[in-house]
């Protein structure tokens, strides 16, 4: 990839007709926001949150990471939205209702059109592919590998939306029905070189100790992130997917312990009660620079 992704714990839609809102969601820690300007915007107000996004961008994208969600290729809107939004200071797209691996090389196409329109650098603006219909789920891999701009992407599942009446589950708290979905994306996405994967699908509001539960599933999987609906979930899953003091110390641990047996010639040692060798090592490795890109480690 040519362009460094950043891990994301959290990312935050906010409607892109509802300008307050915007001004507003940087105080709420979200790692990154996503400024859609689909499903929450009225038809009839597409064209003044384009230009509202625009200016949002501009003003406040060089602080905060911004994501803007367009509108699917089938309405025949995708390209105005890129026109109006493409800009040096927007870190990425979020792609909606992607089927194939068609709809992504066709927006990478128009993204580096409007780049070079922008003076923006090409290529640096990154997409992330929803994936909400069954055909999509199905060439996961193949859509990841679709782009190089491709560095946040993941399955999820929601209660009652696109990709619940596509597949035909019934949605439970304790996400049995979708556990497949999202395990069989992440792994595609992995196998795709994917940087940092995220899901989403938690829409109670209220119930935080479901959302904190959903979320550590989540991270056991694999994901580093979130997409989230309300400003409520960021503290909880920002917790979640923060790599604890403890995690870190024994990461060092493990990484000090490797490299004090190598000096002596060998290739495993005994670290907490477990064998580990240089394969648990890069996982350490990894891990800790993880952290330190978020900034504690």
């Amino acid at each position: 990839m040519k362009y460094e992704a950043k891990p994301l714990r959290s990312v935050l839609f906010v409607p892109g007709n509802k300008e307050d809102w915007i001004r507003k969601a940087p105080k709420y820690g979200a790692d990154a926001l996503i400024l859609d300007l689909e499903d929450s915007v009225p038809p009839q107000e597409k064209d003044a949150a384009r230009e509202i996004v625009g200016r949002m961008i501009a003003e406040i994208g060089a602080e905060q990471t911004l994501f803007v969600r367009v509108n699917p290729l089938e309405t025949g809107i995708t390209g105005f939205d890129l026109e109006a939004i493409t800009q040096p200071n927007l870190y990425g797209i979020t792609l909606p209702k992607v089927q194939c691996p068609a709809d992504v090389v066709e927006v990478d196409v128009l993204l580096r059109f409007f780049e070079r329109k922008a003076g923006a650098e090409v290529g640096k603006i990154f997409i992330d592919p929803g994936l909400e219909t069954a055909a999509g789920i199905r060439s996961a891999y193949d859509i990841a590998c679709a782009s190089e701009r491709i560095a946040h992407m993941g399955g999820s599942g929601g209660k009652g939306g696109d990709t619940a009446r596509s597949i035909g589950y019934q949605w439970t708290p304790e996400g049995m029905e979708t556990l497949f979905i999202r395990s069989k994306v992440l792994v595609d996405s992995r196998a795709a070189g994917v940087q940092f994967p995220i899901s989403g699908g938690w829409f109670d509001i209220r119930d935080l100790d479901g959302l904190r539960t959903y979320a550590g599933e989540l991270k056991r999987l694999g994901y580093n992130g979130m997409s989230l609906i309300h400003p409520y979930h960021v503290p909880v899953v920002n917790e979640v997917f923060t790599p604890s003091a403890e995690e870190i110390a024994e990461w060092r641990g493990l990484v000090d312990a490797m490299e004090q047996m190598r000096e002596t010639g060998g290739a495993a040692v005994t670290f907490g009660g477990d064998m580990v060798d240089i394969a648990h090592e890069q996982t350490a490795r990894a891990m800790l620079r993880m952290a330190e890109q978020l900034g504690v480690a």
